[in-house]
């Protein structure tokens, strides 16, 4: 789900407190304005809508975080999460040596970087939420519901509640053994309770959104579940067809005015 990391970090800095912020999931899917917001630490992975290899964790630290850990009194005990040593390996002049650069990974985290200033950063963002309208008007045409409310719904990861009298860890390999599809469990509390459905970087495509809601709904079929196959595939394609309706609208009055 998607928090008001906006206001969450307003609320902090009003009493004087450090915030971190978790972006695994959101970082190239959704907005993470780590400066206007004034976020102190944010952290991400380079494996989710950035659409690279994983094994890399971007993160990026406010001058008043910088400040505080270099001001500890206290010898911090940890070798691979000590700041000021990794500062020292970072530094633009003096170079101490920490660890062995992933050198292939951070290449390869570039091009990914690369694709995404192609694309524009906000068409990133829009590419993801356009297919989760989609995918979502599919599931919900399904008759699965959404574990949260919409206005906190992450558009890159679609968590919905697994329809009751269903093998839900059936169907998972169901997908992946008949259809090459892999969706995530739920974790913790939720485990076997949910379906996680990624829209991340590369895999963030209609052809996907397509298959995953035909393939699901033949599973859900077959499992005896009460679902009318191709209800999905309609639902998801009317909502396509309803934003192209749109955004073509949105494009006429903006040369007009311009005409104008």
């Amino acid at each position: 789900m998607l928090s008001d990391a906006k206001t969450l970090v307003e609320i902090a800095h009003k009493y004087n407190a450090l915030t971190i912020v978790d972006a695994v999931t959101s970082l190239g899917g959704s907005p993470v304005l780590v400066d206007e917001w004034g976020i102190d630490a944010a952290y991400s992975a380079s494996q989710k809508c950035l659409s690279c290899t994983p094994g890399l964790s971007p993160v990026t630290f406010s001058e008043r975080v910088v400040d505080t850990v270099a001001a500890r009194k206290d010898k911090i005990h940890s070798w691979f999460m000590d700041m000021n040593l990794l500062r020292g390996y970072w530094g633009e002049t003096t170079r101490t040596y920490h660890h062995t650069a992933p050198t292939n990974s951070l290449f390869a985290l570039h091009e990914a970087l690369l694709l995404i200033r192609e694309e524009g950063l906000e068409n990133a963002w829009a590419r993801v939420t356009r297919h989760h309208t989609a995918l979502k008007a599919g599931l919900e045409a399904m008759g699965l519901k959404f574990l949260v409310h919409e206005q906190y719904q992450a558009p890159q990861m679609n968590a919905v509640r697994c329809p009751e009298g269903v093998n839900e860890a059936e169907v998972r390999k169901t997908l992946l053994s008949e259809f090459g599809l892999e969706i995530g469990a739920g974790l913790g509390p939720l485990a076997g309770k949910i379906w996680r459905f990624g829209l991340m970087g590369y895999s963030c495509r209609p052809d996907n959104v397509m298959l995953c809601l035909s393939a699901l709904g033949s599973v859900l079929e077959d499992m005896g579940y009460d679902v009318h196959v191709g209800d999905a595939e309609a639902a998801a394609h009317a909502a396509y067809a309803s934003m192209h309706n749109t955004a073509a609208q949105a494009k006429k009055r903006k040369a007009e005015a311009k005409a104008a």
